[in-house]
């Protein structure tokens, strides 16, 4: 029983010491007599037992904004996108009872009088407030106040 605890300290030894698997921080002497690491840890090695290849990685050097034309030149690249535009009329809120008591002829009452402000909606935020026109037989809607930035950086928090 005494030599077990012995035995086991020399397989430790012997498995540290063995050829199978090179030191990864092994230093070798060099022909000017300093030491080089053989080899570098890297935490994983691929099915082959060979070390990955790491290089650097390079990246593009970016003109700065002053250099590479003017701001207007890059908001022409969005000059062609969609966004939903949304006139909202009013809201209101009602129980599913009395949803399901809708039909045909039903008048659902809004939030709003009648000539009061419309809000139109650019992207879900809140633009601007007109009032509703009929335009060769089409509803629209003539603005009448925008919504100044600094307000709209105010309704952020107010989501509704």
């Amino acid at each position: 029983m005494a030599n077990e605890p012995q035995q086991a300290v020399e397989e430790k030894s012997e498995r540290k010491d063995s050829p199978s698997k090179p030191n990864p921080a092994k230093k070798e002497p060099t022909p000017e007599g300093t030491t080089e690491q053989t080899e570098k840890p890297t935490g994983a090695e691929n099915p082959e037992g060979e070390e990955p290849e790491i290089q650097k990685a390079e990246f593009e050097k970016f003109d700065s904004p002053e250099s590479n034309g003017a701001p207007e030149k890059k908001i022409e690249m969005l000059m062609d996108v969609e966004l939903p535009v949304t006139v909202e009329l009013g809201r209101t809120r009602m129980f599913i009872k009395e949803i399901l008591e809708l039909e045909r002829g039903t008048i659902i009452e809004l939030d709003k009088m009648a000539g009061e402000a419309v809000d139109l909606y650019i992207n879900n935020k809140k633009m601007a407030e007109g009032e509703v026109v009929v335009v060769d037989k089409h509803f629209g809607v003539r603005i009448t106040n925008l919504i100044t930035p600094s307000d709209r950086i105010k309704s952020l928090g107010n989501i509704s």
